[in-house]
C-alpha cells in the first residue's frame, strides 16, 4: 500500500483509478460535488478521518495491518513450499490484488464470471475461477483469452459443465480451455461426491477437443475439524494421483484448496506434494482479517509461532441516541456492515473532545438496516460521539462499500481502496 511512481504501474491496478474523482454517489465520503475530492487528494496524507470530508458511518482500511497481513500470508507460503492463489472475492479491490501479487501471489482466485472478468481488465496474468462455470458466453470468452495468452482454470463437476466448455471451445476458432475436476462431499456444496465420480469426469472431459484436465481441486470449508479437513484432503490428493496423466505432457498437476480457516491442515496434508504437484493455496480473507470469526479460527491460534493476523477494516459509526438506559443507536446498520456470522464489535468510543477510550463490555445486539443497538454494559455512550467497530468476516464487509479510505496508525488518510463488486 507504499506510494509508487504512476509511470511504474502495478499489475492489477487500472490506471484510471488515479484520476478517479468522487462526489456525492460515495457512502462514507463527504462530496458535495462531483470533482471536488479526487483520488490523488485522498492519496496526499493531509486529510485526516475525523476532520476531513468523511461522513459517518465510514469504513476504512488500516495500511499497516494489510501491509502484514499481506507479508505474513506471503512468508507462511513461501516456508511451506505451496503457491498461492489470494480469494479475490473478498476484496474486488485491484489495489489489493496488485499487493498481493507483488509479495508473490501465483495468480488471483475468483468465484464467478463477472469476477474473472474484472480481473482480467485489471490485468491479472494468472487466475483461478473456484467454481464451475457453464455459461456459454462467458465460456466463449474465456476460451478466446485462454488462445491470446491468458492462464485461466476454472471448474467442473458435472457432464453438463464438460459439455459446455467443450462447445464454447468449438465455437472459437483455436480456442482452449484448461479445467480442474472438483471434489466435493456428500452434503456439502458443488463438487464430484466421490473421488472415483471425479476420475471419470476428468477423464471424459480429457477427451474432448481443446479441453485440458490440469488436475484437482476443491474447497475444505465447512467441515468441523482438522481430523475432518485431513481426511478430505486426503481424498483429493487422491484425485490428483488418478487423473495426473490426464495432464498435458510438460505441466505439473495442480492440487488446489484452502479458505482461510484450515490452511494448516492444507500445507500439512498437501505440502508434501510440491515436488510433484502445483500445491494451490486459495485463502482470501486474511487480507483484511476481522475481529470477529476468523480471530476465532485462524490457523494461526493453534500455529502461534507460525504468523499472526490482526484486524484491518473498522467501520466508524455516530451516536445516534440514548433513549433509556443501558442502550445507545449508532447510525450503522445492515447497509453497512455484516451480519451474516456475528453482529460487529465496539473497540472503541471517541468522545466529542477526541479522546479515545476502550468500549469495554458494550455490545452490539441488534441491527436494523441503518441502525446498530447497543447494549452499553456500563460504558457510557453520548450522542455525538463516535465508536470504532471491528466488524466479523470480511467477505461481506467490502462490497457494502465502493470507496474505502486506507488510514495510518494515526488516521490520516494515505490510500483509497476502489471495490469493483
Amino acid at each position: 500500500m507504499s506510494a509508487r511512481d504512476a509511470a511504474d504501474e502495478p499489475v492489477g491496478r487500472p490506471s484510471a483509478e488515479d484520476a478517479e474523482s468522487f462526489g456525492p454517489f460515495d457512502k462514507g465520503l463527504w462530496a458535495t460535488d462531483s470533482g471536488g475530492l479526487t483520488a490523488e487528494v485522498l492519496r496526499g496524507g493531509e486529510l485526516d478521518l475525523f476532520s476531513g470530508p468523511f461522513a459517518y458511518p465510514v469504513m476504512v482500511a488500516r495500511q499497516s495491518v494489510l501491509t502484514a497481513n499481506i507479508a505474513t500470508m506471503s512468508t507462511y507460503t513461501r516456508r511451506h513450499g505451496v503457491l498461492f492463489a489470494p480469494h479475490g472475492k473478498t476484496s474486488m479491490a485491484p489495489r489489493l490484488f496488485a499487493d498481493q501479487l507483488a509479495a508473490g501471489a501465483w495468480g488471483i482466485t475468483v468465484a464467478t464470471a463477472n469476477q474473472a472478468l474484472a480481473a482480467r481488465t485489471f490485468g491479472v496474468p494468472r487466475v483461478f475461477l473456484a467454481n464451475e462455470l457453464l455459461d456459454g458466453r462467458a465460456l466463449r470468452w474465456a476460451a478466446e483469452q485462454s488462445a491470446a495468452g491468458w492462464e485461466f482454470v476454472f471448474y467442473v463437476d458435472s457432464p453438463e459443465g464438460v459439455g459446455a466448455a467443450a462447445e464454447a471451445v468449438a465455437a472459437v476458432p483455436g480456442g482452449r480451455l484448461d479445467v480442474v475436476v472438483e471434489l466435493g462431499r456428500p452434503g456439502g456444496r458443488t463438487g464430484c461426491r466421490s473421488v472415483a465420480q471425479a476420475a471419470d469426469l476428468a477423464r471424459s472431459a480429457a477427451a474432448r477437443p481443446g479441453l485440458s484436465v490440469v488436475g484437482a481441486a476443491g474447497y475444505e470449508g465447512g467441515l468441523p475439524d482438522t481430523e475432518a479437513v485431513s481426511a478430505w484432503l486426503r481424498d483429493l490428493a487422491a484425485l490428483g494421483d488418478a487423473v495426473a496423466d490426464l495432464v498435458p505432457q510438460g505441466r505439473l498437476p495442480i492440487v488446489s484448496a484452502g479458505g482461510s480457516a484450515w490452511f494448516d491442515a492444507v500445507v500439512d496434508v498437501l505440502g508434501p506434494l510440491r515436488d510433484r504437484r502445483q500445491v494451490i493455496l486459495r485463502s482470501g480473507a486474511y487480507v483484511s482479517h476481522d475481529d470477529g470469526y476468523y480471530s476465532r479460527a485462524t490457523p494461526f491460534r493453534r500455529h502461534p509461532e507460525e504468523g499472526r493476523l490482526a484486524g484491518g477494516l473498522e467501520v466508524w459509526a455516530q451516536v445516534l441516541s440514548a433513549p433509556e438506559p443501558g442502550l445507545a443507536v449508532l447510525g450503522a446498520g445492515r447497509r453497512d456492515v455484516p451480519f451474516d456470522i456475528d453482529l460487529p464489535t465496539p473497540l472503541e468510543v471517541r468522545g466529542t473532545d477526541g479522546v479515545l477510550r476502550p468500549a469495554g463490555d458494550a455490545a452490539v445486539v441488534k441491527l436494523d438496516d441503518q441502525h446498530a443497538y447497543v447494549e452499553t454494559r456500563g460504558t457510557a455512550l453520548v450522542p455525538g460521539e463516535v465508536v470504532r467497530l471491528g466488524i466479523s468476516h470480511p467477505c461481506t464487509a467490502f462490497d457494502k462499500w465502493r470507496v474505502i479510505p486506507v488510514v495510518d496508525d494515526e488516521y490520516r488518510v494515505v490510500d483509497v481502496l476502489r471495490t469493483y463488486f
